[in-house]
């Protein structure tokens, strides 16, 4: 049967790609990007035969026509190229990404939705750039809406993960799975809740969301501006209470965590941290090892880098 070899949760970041010779803090930029070339090689270490890769979307896939809490990528795989990051198709393991499906779905776990031809943008492309170049193996994309209110919450998505685990465990292949978590950790994007939007910018941004789905590029070039004008909203005294939650392996406590809290503690891009907290269940909780954390405002964000692995755990205990 399959089985999961390696967790990992990392922050991204297309200004890593845009505005890399602009960082001021590049002591910061480069330990971070140093710890993003070491998980790869953790996860080619791995040998993983596919990687489940947890992510949000920026409307550059999924618009305000229709929003799903949870989508799972069963056939085509588009990457948007938004920034620097990888564009066009992507290589999915179809029968895998379909056996989870049937087993979520039919197997009366959790209804979510599917797309035989999904678009991701850097929320996963992200992490097929840096934590999977030169690594030839499929994805499964699983996209997380954590942008779009109401979003689901950290519970529900505790239980998706761990519905998700069981599917892994039942896929009759000797599969090894890694499960990449991309996203957070505190930050605060310059971007309204779409049901209350205020001033020219706002009512920009959910017009895009709500008419980009056939001309989303068209949108983009303002939208950075928006963006790169905006202040770094940085908590890392949040940061490094989520990160010790992993590396002790309390990483379960996340799940009774609110949306309002993580808004008023770490801003809105830390609701990204759902995909932390699946990535964590799917793994059942073990200890992690914090790899990196570095505050940078220039990218707004704080970047931290978390692996699990089953097999250096397993060491550990006997």
């Amino acid at each position: 049967m399959a089985k999961i070899v390696l967790g990992v949760g990392a922050s991204h970041s297309t200004l890593m790609n845009t505005h890399w010779e602009e960082t001021t803090h590049k002591a910061e930029a480069e330990r971070f990007r140093d710890a993003l070339h070491l998980t790869r090689e953790k996860i080619a270490e791995a040998n993983p035969d596919v990687v489940l890769i947890l992510g949000s979307n920026h409307f550059r896939g999924f618009w305000l026509d229709l929003i799903p809490a949870f989508t799972l990528g069963v056939g085509e795989c588009i990457s948007s190229g938004e920034s620097g990051t990888p564009k066009g198709p992507q290589q999915v393991d179809v029968d895998f990404a379909r056996h989870l499906a049937n087993e979520l779905i039919e197997g009366g776990r959790f209804d979510l939705a599917y797309s035989a031809r999904l678009q991701i943008d850097h929320g996963q492309s992200h992490a097929i750039q840096y934590l999977l170049d030169g690594i030839d193996v499929p994805i499964v994309p699983l996209v997380v809406n954590v942008f779009a209110p109401p979003l689901p919450t950290f519970k529900r998505c505790e239980e998706v993960a761990k519905a998700l685990r069981d599917a892994i465990a039942s896929y009759p292949a000797d599969t090894r799975v890694v499960v990449i978590a991309s996203g957070g950790l505190s930050h605060r994007l310059p971007w309204p809740d779409w049901r209350d939007p205020h001033g020219e910018d706002e009512d920009f941004m959910v017009q895009a969301w709500l008419d980009g789905r056939e001309n989303w590029s068209d949108y983009d070039v303002r939208r950075r501006q928006i963006i790169r004008a905006a202040d770094a909203a940085i908590t890392p005294e949040f940061d490094d209470r989520i990160l010790d939650l992993f590396a002790s392996g309390k990483a379960s406590e996340l799940a009774e965590f609110t949306t309002q809290r993580i808004e008023d503690e770490a801003g809105n891009g830390a609701q990204e941290l759902r995909t932390w907290l699946m990535m964590a269940a799917m793994l059942e909780y073990i200890p992690g090892e914090r790899l990196a954390y570095e505050a940078i405002p220039e990218w707004l964000t704080g970047m931290g880098v978390t692996v699990l692995d089953p097999a250096g755990t397993a060491s550990v205990t006997t």
